[in-house]
């Protein structure tokens, strides 16, 4: 049995590639229905379990935080704020060497987004000045899951860009584990990066938590941060009350590669995507019919003695595939069709084709630019754009937590310059008052 499908042709490759990734909370499984019908009494979309929790959090504040922790989480709290001797222990618990690798890491991408800083500036000439002035947000939350396994990259990846973009108050919130407590490396990560408090509290009481405010978890300018359906539909709902960074869906890794690429490699990249969750999609597009068959069987060869072999299985039979096609031309064609989180160049001189590529949340160019060195210690934030949405938004960075404010100056020779027109604007679009409050200033010149 091959481990993944190969499709053959651009209009075979264009049908898969079209499917619809986007969010869709209608069709849960059975198993999540019957959690739902027990917690609430009642059978209720993923969208009415998000209504009914955070219409609860704005009313109850810190009481709906515990009560749904208990509910959904079974985990029963008498405090949301993780304390310094939590942190103290968690810190003695990681091994040096990690606690090392997530410094390093820290330092990469710190260094990375500084490069991305704005300044303000004013701007004078003979009719005044304009200009603008960058504000960082005042206070920022991010989610941090705690499902499949704890992930303190995500966490470095996300709260370092707002340390550098100058966030005073970075809080985080992540789910508890049935004793109440917070997975070391979590908490080793948030005093790593530089967060300013960890709560206790997971789900979409989270992010009404965080978008509204209780008695303990202040509310918040900006939400980030991925989770499961619950968590990306409470983003979705309160978005308007606050910014979030984007709606998250499963993440996604396409590789183009030629004759020159090296199976073994391939198959490798193609199961460290797989290996996240079942819904992960991992993709090749090759021109090479002989590179499709040998990566076939280094994925049969590779998959069996990983530890997450199952799920990685899964994923490659479910959303997974190699395209074979003709020419170069019809691989970025498919690639840009799909916009994927990540590419992946494999091909002979990757930079002479950089121009080709018109929409990825990431380009890993070369063999010696896996996917897994974005994930954890190039750079770049590892948060980036899925589900084709890398067609109009960009990986978190440091204007993520950034605002504009503009700046307008003009002295009187530039209001008599451009006053008259925009008096006439104003006139134009039935705005009689707008007109006088520049006429009178045009009159009072005079």
């Amino acid at each position: 049995m091959n481990p993944v499908r190969v499709l053959t042709g651009l209009e075979a490759g264009h049908d898969f590639l079209l499917r619809s990734r986007q969010l869709e909370e209608g069709d849960l499984p059975e198993t999540i229905k019957a959690s739902i019908r027990e917690r609430f009494g009642d059978d209720l979309t993923a969208m009415q379990v998000v209504e009914r929790i955070i219409d609860r959090v704005k009313r109850d504040g810190d009481q709906a935080v515990f009560h749904f922790n208990q509910l959904i989480d079974g985990v029963e709290l008498d405090r949301l704020q993780v304390t310094e001797a939590e942190f103290a222990e968690a810190r003695e618990q990681i091994h040096p060497d990690v606690y090392r690798a997530m410094q390093f890491s820290r330092e990469r991408i710190k260094q990375f987004h500084e490069k991305q800083l704005r300044t303000s500036w004013i701007n004078f000439d003979s009719d005044g000045a304009l200009g603008q002035i960058i504000r960082p947000l005042d206070r920022v939350g991010i989610y941090t899951p705690a499902g499949r396994a704890p992930y303190p990259s995500s966490l470095l990846m996300t709260a370092v860009p707002a340390v550098v973009a100058g966030v005073a108050d970075v809080i985080v919130c992540v789910p508890p584990g049935p004793d109440g407590t917070v997975a070391p490396s979590i908490l080793a990560a948030a005093e790593i990066a530089g967060v300013t408090r960890v709560y206790k509290v997971g789900g979409a009481q989270a992010i009404a938590a965080m978008a509204y405010g209780t008695e303990t978890i202040e509310k918040v300018d900006k939400i980030l941060g991925p989770g499961n359906i619950f968590v990306v539909l409470a983003k979705k709902r309160v978005y308007g009350d606050v910014d979030i960074d984007q709606l998250p869906g499963p993440t996604e890794t396409m590789l183009l590669a030629d004759e020159t690429a090296d199976p073994a490699l391939c198959a490798a990249d193609l199961l460290a995507q797989a290996e996240h969750d079942p819904m992960a999609s991992a993709i090749l597009i090759t021109t090479s019919q002989k590179i499709a068959d040998e990566v076939q069987r280094e994925l049969g060869e590779q998959i069996g003695p990983l530890e997450r072999g199952e799920v990685a299985a899964q994923s490659l039979e479910g959303t997974g595939a190699i395209i074979v096609v003709d020419t170069i031309d019809q691989q970025f064609e498919l690639a840009n069709l799909y916009a994927p989180e990540h590419l992946c160049l494999l091909i002979d001189d990757p930079w002479s084709q950089i121009d080709r590529v018109k929409h990825a949340g990431g380009i890993f160019i070369g063999e010696n630019s896996p996917e897994v060195v974005g994930d954890y210690t190039a750079g770049p934030s590892h948060v980036m754009p899925t589900g084709q949405t890398a067609r109009f938004s960009a990986p978190v960075n440091v204007e993520e937590f950034i605002k504009i404010i503009s700046l307008v100056g003009i002295n009187k020779r530039g209001l008599e310059r451009v006053g008259p027109f925009a008096a006439t604007f104003a006139r134009a679009e039935g705005l009689t008052a707008h007109a006088r409050a520049v006429e009178r200033r045009l009159e009072a010149l005079e």
